[in-house]
């Protein structure tokens, strides 16, 4: 998976689609991710020590990280990787392959 934690991306199926959010966390065992402001469900919680009122909780569930694209200068792209030998190791380095410019 070459997405990180903090790239923002657009959301291409499903009910959110064309949403844009931040990659808050990632579980690439899975390949599932969680994203800002996407795939809100509610969650009924009994009062507990840690919430002493309970009630309906609304947080952002996982979607699969193919449901997503990087977003490079606002639009969608894909991701790739470039390899430099910079001072006899070599350098991986994200590119966009809509431009070829680095990440």
């Amino acid at each position: 998976m070459k997405l990180k934690k903090d790239d923002l991306v657009q959301v291409m199926t499903g009910k959110d689609k064309n949403k844009q959010g931040k990659i808050l966390q990632i579980d690439r065992k899975t390949n599932r991710i969680i994203v800002e402001g996407i795939n809100i469900v509610t969650k009924h919680q009994k009062p507990s020590h840690g919430n002493q009122t309970g009630g309906i909780v609304k947080t952002e569930a996982a979607i699969n990280a193919s449901n997503v694209m990087f977003l490079h200068k606002g639009k969608p792209t894909r991701l790739g990787y470039k390899v430099e030998e910079k001072g006899g190791k070599n350098v991986k380095t994200r590119i966009a392959k809509s431009t070829g410019e680095a990440v």
